[in-house]
């Protein structure tokens, strides 16, 4: 099988290869990130054709009696080797139950440099900050950015191809599919959420009532990019007959998040350099999943769309990513990267004066020389710079590596 590298991924990880640290490769399920797991262990054969690997994959039926850290530890028994490099990688590592008691212990003894994957961020947030807490690194394994979905699917750069992107979101497997079998893409898309919610909401969180937690998330689909509140989503669910109590919904929006379905971004006040702790947007780790619970009017709010594309870009780029406040205004995305900020406006069209003022308005509120850019779908031929600030196009953008 052909494997399609995604190298900045494996440089981001052989950075701290050998340093001492457990590698824990995080993501939603089917981002890629066995396959990174995968390139992982072949290039480190390429640079240490002597390097003793054991690899364990959770999901095949050889390691199914790998159950609990007792099983983990009996089977490495003996595996490892006195005069060479020993790695140990382990796929979908939160199957195997006290699975950081081993590590805690290999890590201690120094016996192998530790890889591991995880589609769940309770694994890192519970067991992994507990046992490992400045032991490890976390590195989180995203759908595929524009870039990618290109390379993926032999496009270039084209608007039927950032259409696409936009409709069908980054999930690697697309690629075995074909973009033009959109029945098939569909179906696996919606295949993909549902073992999400099976496996990583239900079983691993403990949530029982799945419908409920399907009405939030057809919510917080139709609210992407919206202030969003535990008592608002409340209020609609009440307006559907169910009544659920404000901590209930913060519990099941926790999950989702968990589990990578969703983001949450916090909101920022920009003149006074502080983060308020109410009232945050959502954004969904893939295009493709969010528009698969909002159906056939999936691209009806593009811009509700293009701000999730604009959010997954800068998280790409690896930025810190807030909501920004002003006394008489919000900016939608305020982007810090080693004490550079940048700001970012998005719009669906630059069509009238009035628009223009808005969108570039905000920008202009904010007295600092720190890079703004308003983002839109307008012809890359049609720039529209004002005072300073900069107007891409939502290509243009999503082609950049740094701003």
């Amino acid at each position: 099988m052909n494997i399609i590298n995604r190298q900045k991924y494996i440089d981001h990880i052989f950075r701290f290869i050998d340093k001492g640290m457990i590698l824990a490769l995080t993501g939603q399920r089917r981002v890629g990130k066995s396959y990174i797991l995968k390139q992982t262990a072949i290039e480190i054969q390429k640079k240490n054709p002597e390097a003793n690997i054991v690899y364990i994959n959770k999901e095949k039926k050889k390691f199914v009696d790998i159950r609990t850290d007792d099983d983990l530890f009996a089977y490495l028994e003996g595996k490892f080797s006195d005069d060479k490099d020993n790695y140990l990688l382990i796929d979908e590592v939160q199957d195997i139950d006290g699975f950081e008691n081993t590590l805690r212990s290999l890590n201690a003894d120094e016996e192998c440099q530790i890889i591991v994957t995880g589609s769940n961020a309770k694994m890192l947030s519970s067991e992994l900050s507990t046992y490992l807490g400045g032991r490890y690194i976390d590195i989180h394994i995203q759908s595929l950015s524009y870039k990618e979905f290109l390379s993926f699917h032999n496009l270039v750069d084209s608007p039927s191809s950032l259409d696409g992107y936009l409709s069908f979101g980054g999930l690697p497997h697309l690629y075995r599919l074909g973009l033009e079998n959109e029945d098939m893409v569909w179906e696996y898309i919606h295949n993909i959420y549902n073992t999400i919610v099976l496996k990583d909401v239900v079983e691993r969180e403990g949530l029982r009532n799945v419908t409920l937690f399907e009405n939030i998330m057809s919510f917080i689909s139709d609210n992407t990019g919206q202030l969003v509140s535990a008592t608002s989503i409340s209020k609609y669910l009440k307006s559907q007959k169910i009544d659920l109590t404000p901590l209930t919904a913060i519990n099941y929006l926790k999950s989702a998040g968990n589990a990578y379905i969703v983001n949450k971004v916090p909101r920022y006040d920009i003149h006074g350099k502080k983060l308020l702790e109410t009232n945050d947007k959502y954004y969904f780790e893939d295009l493709g999943l969010r528009n698969s619970l909002v159906g056939s009017n999936r691209m009806k709010d593009i811009e509700k769309v293009m701000e999730n594309a604009v959010y997954l870009h800068l998280k790409n780029l690896n930025y810190k990513v807030y909501i920004g406040m002003l006394p008489n205004g919000e900016v939608d995305f305020v982007a810090e990267q080693n004490g550079k900020t940048v700001y970012f406006q998005v719009a669906y069209l630059l069509t009238d004066e009035k628009t223009i003022e808005r969108e570039f308005g905000n920008l202009s509120a904010i007295k600092d020389n720190y890079p703004k850019y308003v983002v839109s779908m307008d012809p890359m031929s049609k720039s529209k710079d004002y005072c300073g600030i900069t107007h891409l196009s939502l290509r243009q953008m999503l082609m950049m590596d740094s701003f």
